[in-house]
């Protein structure tokens, strides 16, 4: 009998399907095929063809794509997941569509318009290993777009796949993660990733607690100079999302991870940690504690300190007592700043008043709490819209916050908001002094970083601020859009306007009129003046009582200021 002929051929393959589908369409079935049709249509296919690639087949939630380039390959996964979460913006959490999608560049057989094969059943199992709104890749994929895209990707290790008899090496990437803000560590030091603990309460109400505790811990350890300790903002990105351990520390550029659950049941707590060396997936060390309520700092204490002895093998005791600060002795204090902690960071109608009075409600149970104290001062001015607070409010806000640094000198987030709270009065050397002592006291603060890089571009060191901004970046490669914001204010002072628009371009979560006058500042400077233009017409069109004098951000240096308002004016907003 003569063989039958099998075409074989190399090719990358893309495997893409969508993260809870299942739920979706338990909770609803006929919107959730029409909002997954109207994104095939509108996006899924537009971006194939626009790369050269080929849609082999649709599978319910998934799809199977065809590219003769790996790089093509790749730059459509990062498009795809980058327009998917633009559209995905304006929707609830329950309706939003996210993908996974796994690459690989292999030999695939092809029968009709169909393809099968290793190269297809290895980019399925890469799939399997993306986090959702990401993109996993194989090292040969990896190997062809090196230098050829603007991503940075994470080594996740070497993955023993389902039904693939050799281990393969894969990585991971995001869209808008670049070189310049890729999870990978930036120091000598060993960098650690706590996650949040689990609520294992059996009441979603009592999640602000598990997350405070969390908070607490990672703040703790970040007084560590021995330790480069991830931020909140980015280890919380994988709350309640299981995962290979190994795959989230080379995410956030962790070595090790932090995990573990909290229970509060009446008067007791439960706590459960773990210490895992990400690197190996070996576990170093775990505890259960199981305490009275009144109990719960000294836990704290115990697993802070002993999880920054296990990770550097040694440390002096003076450093251990060091690190212990009392707070508060009430629990009730301490739970009403927990709640309020929680309401600040929402958007909800009503949170940051509400979280103000939560704030005011653990002074009035115990008034010599510090951090109570500093959170207050900082709601005040986010409450009345920071620099543009009344005097009033400006001034109890500053009374506030100089009480919470006389009550504790030595806690890093008092200095931090009284510097905030300085720097929103226009007094820039005591921002600027709080703030420098803020990070003395706790130098893993990306948030503080990043403040204090905000700080310096408006106070006439803008070189400094961007550099600050940057490393805050590293440090919380998962960060909140204002390190953006932050970076595009010290790049215009910097006079470097090319790279502000980019960087006011990497804000997606809405148009918000001050960026896109900023957008419309560095076109001018660009010598753009048409487009700038049409972007003021867009700021008046959202905003049509938008002032400049109103709106303008405080500056150190009126010729700051003055390169600022005359770029704005050519582009026709008004003052």
């Amino acid at each position: 009998m003569a063989d039958t002929l099998v075409h074989r051929r190399l090719a990358a393959i893309a495997v893409a399907d969508v993260v809870g589908y299942s739920r979706m369409m338990e909770a609803d079935e006929a919107g959730t095929l029409a909002l997954l049709k109207d994104r095939r249509t509108a996006i899924l296919e537009p971006v194939v063809k626009a790369h050269g690639g080929r849609i082999v087949k649709l599978m319910g939630d998934g799809v199977l794509i065809e590219f003769a380039s790996a790089v093509n390959a790749v730059k459509a996964a990062l498009e795809l997941q980058g327009k998917f979460a633009e559209a995905n913006d304006a929707l609830p959490e329950a309706r939003r569509i996210v993908l996974r999608i796994g690459i690989n560049l292999g030999d695939v057989i092809g029968e009709g318009s169909d393809i099968y094969g290793d190269g297809v059943n290895i980019a399925a199992r890469l799939e399997g290993l993306a986090e959702p709104g990401g993109v996993c890749i194989s090292a040969k994929v990896q190997e062809e777009v090196r230098g050829k895209i603007e991503a940075e990707f994470a080594d996740i290790g070497e993955q023993t796949l389902k039904n693939i008899t050799l281990p393969v090496r894969a990585y991971s990437t995001h869209p808008g993660q670049s070189a310049t803000v890729a999870a990978a560590p930036v120091s000598g030091k060993p960098s650690i990733a706590v996650l949040p603990f689990t609520n294992m309460s059996g009441d979603p109400e009592q999640q602000y607690f598990s997350d405070g505790i969390t908070e607490d811990i990672i703040t703790e350890l970040s007084r560590f100079r021995s330790l480069l300790v991830i931020a909140r903002n980015s280890t919380f990105q994988f709350r309640d999302k299981a995962g290979d351990v190994r795959r989230i520390g080379a995410a956030l550029g962790a070595r090790y991870v932090v995990e573990g659950s909290v229970r509060k049941m009446g008067g007791r707590i439960r706590i459960t940690a773990q210490l895992i060396d990400a690197a190996h997936g070996n576990h170093l060390w775990s505890e259960r504690f199981d305490r009275s309520l009144e109990d719960l700092f000294e836990v704290q204490d115990e697993v802070t300190q002993t999880i920054v002895a296990t990770v550097t093998g040694r440390l002096e005791d003076a450093e251990i007592k060091g690190a212990a600060l009392r707070r508060t002795d009430s629990l009730p204090a301490y739970d009403c700043l927990l709640r309020g902690v929680e309401l600040l960071r929402g958007y909800g109608a009503g949170d940051n008043t509400r979280a103000r009075e939560m704030f005011e409600r653990a002074i009035g149970l115990d008034p010599d709490f510090a951090l109570a104290q500093a959170y207050l001062a900082l709601s005040l001015m986010v409450e009345n819209h920071y620099g543009q607070a009344p005097p009033a409010i400006k001034d109890r806000a500053l009374d506030i916050a100089l009480t919470a640094v006389r009550l504790d000198p030595r806690d890093s987030l008092c200095h931090r908001f009284l510097g905030q709270v300085y720097r929103f009065r226009g007094e820039f050397d005591p921002a600027i002094s709080h703030m420098e002592r803020s990070l003395k006291l706790n130098p893993n603060d990306a948030d503080g970083i990043a403040g204090f890089g905000g700080l310096l571009a408006v106070a006439g060191r803008p070189a400094e601020g961007i550099d600050l901004t940057r490393r805050a970046m590293q440090l919380n490669p998962y960060h909140p859009e204002h390190y953006w914001g932050a970076l595009a204010i010290a790049l215009y002072a910097d006079r470097r306007y090319e790279e502000c628009l980019q960087a006011n371009q990497k804000i997606r979560a809405g148009k918000h009129h001050w960026q896109m006058a900023r957008t419309a500042a560095c076109l001018v400077q660009l010598g753009r003046l048409d487009e700038a233009r049409d972007v003021a017409a867009e700021v008046l069109q959202l905003k049509p009582d938008f002032s400049l004098r109103a709106e303008m951000p405080r500056y150190k240096y009126e010729a700051d200021a003055a390169h600022v308002l005359e770029a704005m004016r050519k582009a026709g907003l008004p003052e």
